[in-house]
């Protein structure tokens, strides 16, 4: 099979290998598996390669260089549609040599894939839509367009489009999937957690504004002033680093609030092995997998009501839902350590998030592409 990928995602070539960002190589090879050729349109950068960069793993990668757009500023705007007319070409030049065409979504370049792809209704294709599914999510318009052309019949054809969540109304080119972390020989028997005593949080992701750092922090520094023996590990970085580091000094929280910057797969593990809770009050996630990988080793997730963050946590079953409000939050939190049965709570989370598998994921890749 000819597999064609169109991202936005830039890419690297030092030593005749392939890179680009970690958690999406590490998904796209699983695909890879199941294909004889695969061509990648997407943008090529320069640079060295960083800890969180990754390398294709197939025998046989092709790359169609494009050039990477924005729309943030005139002056990018303006470029920008000098450009399109260049990467449509690419995008459907590409199409018309290959078996099966898989889009990345959201973003421009998966835009412009989505309406190349209207002229190959008869090429399978599958698209993966990792952001916000929610039909009543405040988004760009360029990403409602994408959702309105991929879940229309007539226009998006012989596609599976891949979303996180169950949403409904949807067409039947809608298919409700997932994504993974750990193997089922990960699956383990969880510590058994003592919630009246010091309670571990956890922050797993971007030092960025979408995640809240910031507030996470503050939930734990609130419950710090109520007398509670709380803490908090955050790993990941991001340009939010410097700012959060300056408010742990000032309000004299590095006893209780530690930033790690980006760790290991094996660190984060065990760390969540330990930890009672994980705290993320993203203001947009698609499928959060810190809140999946948090559940599979039994920590319980506090996280916002946002995109298919309930339906992952069972509105309040498996994990804790707050509002981004500091006060609200810390009342939902309390009332959730003095009312909830908080290791049933986190049982259910476990036994949900461990069907989740990247063997599952795997063995779904694999029938997706057997039936084009």
């Amino acid at each position: 099979m000819k597999f064609l990928i169109i991202t936005h995602v830039p890419h690297k070539k030092p030593n005749n290998q392939w890179f680009a960002y970690a958690p999406y190589v590490l998904e796209m090879n699983i695909w890879l598996k199941y294909v004889d050729e695969v061509t990648i349109v997407a943008p090529l950068v320069s640079g060295t390669i960083s800890d969180i960069e990754l390398a294709y793993q197939h025998k046989d990668v092709r790359f169609t260089q494009i050039p990477s757009i924005a729309f943030t500023s005139i002056k990018k705007t303006i470029s920008s549609l000098f450009k399109l007319p260049v990467i449509l070409f690419e995008i459907f030049k590409a199409c018309q040599k290959v078996d099966h065409i898989h889009l990345r979504c959201p973003g421009n370049i998966g835009l412009l894939g989505c309406l190349v792809q209207i002229f190959f209704p008869n090429t399978p294709k599958t698209a993966k839509y990792a952001g916000n599914w929610d039909p009543n999510a405040k988004q760009p318009l360029s990403y409602k367009f994408q959702k309105w052309i991929l879940n229309n019949t007539f226009l998006t054809r012989n596609m599976h489009v891949l979303i996180y969540g169950n949403w409904k109304n949807q067409t039947k080119n809608i298919k409700p999937f997932f994504t993974a972390t750990y193997k089922n020989s990960e699956i383990e028997k969880p510590l058994e957690r003592d919630y009246s005593g010091h309670l571990q949080c956890v922050f797993l992701g971007s030092l960025v504004e979408g995640k809240r750092p910031l507030l996470a922090i503050q939930i734990i520094e609130a419950l710090h002033e109520q007398g509670k023996q709380v803490s908090l590990d955050i790993y990941g970085d991001g340009v939010l680093r410097e700012v959060l580091q300056k408010y742990i000094n000032d309000n004299k929280l590095e006893t209780i609030v530690i930033l790690h910057g980006n760790q290991s797969k094996d660190r984060i593990k065990a760390t969540l092995k330990q930890a009672h809770f994980l705290i993320l009050a993203s203001k947009s996630e698609g499928w959060p997998k810190a809140i999946a990988e948090a559940m599979f080793f039994g920590a319980i997730p506090i996280a916002t009501n946002i995109s298919c963050v309930p339906y992952m946590l069972d509105y309040g079953r498996r994990g804790i839902l707050i509002e981004p409000d500091l006060d609200k939050a810390i009342a939902t939190i309390n009332e959730a350590l003095k009312a909830k049965d908080l290791r049933t709570m986190s049982k259910f989370g476990m036994e949900w998030s461990q069907q989740f598998t990247l063997d599952y994921f795997e063995a779904e890749i694999k029938k997706l592409l057997v039936r084009s």
